[in-house]
């Protein structure tokens, strides 16, 4: 791969979805599912869709040692993800995430961190050379941690969305949020020196840069299969098309593209689309 060189730090856990006739309300009991397994964590799928689409992905990730930790790194390994900062730890878990899909790809999760929660600053590099993208699914002093050692290009999805300190949200070139979470950023976004991408599922997405709209777009029109791990994909689609040098108005198509390619498949990262198949939609083909 001759693609951007890129750290993410973030999270490694084992999906376990059930495939539902609909999502239920509380205390509701729906029966009928269809249970699969993937590999997932927001790391881990923002990792393996920036390796897809071309860039060189070092992932900084905790797992237990266990049988689960096999699954959920297999992918990653596969498609040649430096794993070399990744550790297994003895006597903890491996992340897992119970996601709920409905035949309309809504979905529903709940995730028991496990050993994504025991990452600590002093287990991070001195200094970060690449590119750096970070989620909140491990501990937020890491994040801060990391964003403070990093050198190049920082890109910050915040999700789970945690209220971070000012300084980080300054450094950052790229934050990428969905609706609900840009609510909660509220007036912090003014803290943003870089681009603000918000993203509204179905409707496409939009980007800022100092509070001016400087793109907007759509996502092709696909049959929704689900919708797991498509804010990853989308998070992961921008940032490369930043790196690479691509217009504010290119870059949220390509994005845009790439995360309604990933709703065709089931699952997070064995839905994850290839550079040549987001081309192609961009192009006018259809999956």
């Amino acid at each position: 791969m001759n693609g951007p060189s890129i750290l993410v730090l973030g999270s490694v856990n084992l999906d376990i979805v059930a495939s539902a006739p609909s999502l239920p309300r509380p205390g509701e009991t729906v029966i009928g599912a269809k249970l699969q397994r993937h590999p997932g964590g927001k790391g881990a799928n923002q990792a393996l869709a920036l390796a897809r689409l071309g860039a060189r992905v070092r992932l900084w990730a905790r797992t237990g040692q266990d049988a689960f930790a096999d699954e959920a790194l297999a992918l990653l390994s596969a498609e040649g993800v430096d794993l070399s900062g990744v550790v297994r730890l003895q006597g903890e878990t491996t992340g897992v995430a119970l996601i709920g899909v409905d035949p309309g790809g809504e979905n529903q999760i709940l995730v028991a961190s496990g050993a994504n929660a025991r990452m600590t600053p002093a287990d991070l590099p001195a200094l970060i050379t690449e590119a750096l993208l970070c989620q909140l699914e491990t501990p937020l002093e890491v994040v801060e941690a990391a964003v403070a050692r990093a050198r190049g290009f920082i890109a910050l999805n915040l999700a789970p969305f945690s209220p971070l300190p000012a300084r980080c949200l300054a450094r950052a070139d790229l934050v990428v949020v969905n609706e609900l979470e840009a609510g909660a950023l509220g007036t912090r976004a003014d803290d943003i020196r870089g681009a603000l991408a918000i993203t509204f599922g179905a409707r496409g997405a939009r980007l800022y840069r100092q509070g001016r709209m400087t793109a907007e777009a759509r996502p092709p029109g696909v049959q929704v299969v689900d919708a797991t791990g498509a804010g990853d994909v989308f998070t992961a689609a921008l940032m490369l098309a930043l790196l690479e040098g691509q217009q504010d108005g290119e870059a949220l198509d390509f994005a845009c593209a790439a995360a309604a390619l990933s709703t065709t498949r089931p699952g997070a990262q064995p839905a994850s689309p290839r550079r040549g198949e987001v081309d192609a939609l961009i192009a006018g083909d259809r999956p």
